[in-house]
């Protein structure tokens, strides 16, 4: 059974305004350069719209959309236009909470692969379990990243308490 071009219309509009965020959030964590954001957020809604099989679920949607963007966004700083250039453009990703603006200031500044699993737990809500599987890691490891990033982030706050729990 084939789509018609207005029934795609309708999942990609669906899908941007469900994900847009979230994409561009993931995209923000690894480039830190709103050109970049934009080249990968339409890639990723591009590669969605020419995706062939439709999804089992929102949740299997929302899983491929995730892997999708962090495998583009490691393609790109991978490229050798990205190894040899320095950006010069800061990181603007705007809150109305000053505290969530100094939050996210913080979970950019540490390595990787702990970004990674404290924006999937606390901005996305995965599990342990789910995480494991999305960034095909044993859930140990994702355990251990999970302690070790609320560790550097509870010391780069100083010690005290933010609402999310580090």
């Amino acid at each position: 059974m084939e789509s018609t071009a207005f029934e795609i219309n309708d999942i990609i509009e669906i899908a941007l305004t469900k994900y847009s965020d979230m994409v561009r959030r993931i995209c923000f964590l690894y480039l830190n350069n709103s050109t970049d954001v934009d080249d990968i957020f339409q890639e990723v809604f591009l590669k969605m719209l020419q995706r062939k099989t439709p999804f089992e679920s929102d949740k299997h949607e929302k899983a491929w959309l995730i892997r999708v963007t962090i495998n583009k966004c490691k393609d790109t700083l991978k490229s050798f236009w990205r190894k040899n250039i320095d950006s010069i453009e800061g990181i603007d990703i705007p809150f109305e909470d000053k505290s969530e603006n100094e939050l996210m200031q913080i979970v950019l500044s540490i390595p990787q692969k702990y970004k990674d699993v404290i924006y999937l737990h606390y901005y996305e809500g995965y599990t342990v379990p789910e995480m494991a599987k999305l960034l095909k890691k044993r859930e140990n490891t994702i355990y251990s990243q999970l302690h070790r990033a609320r560790l550097i982030i509870r010391q780069k706050l100083g010690g005290k308490e933010h609402e999310y729990a580090f």
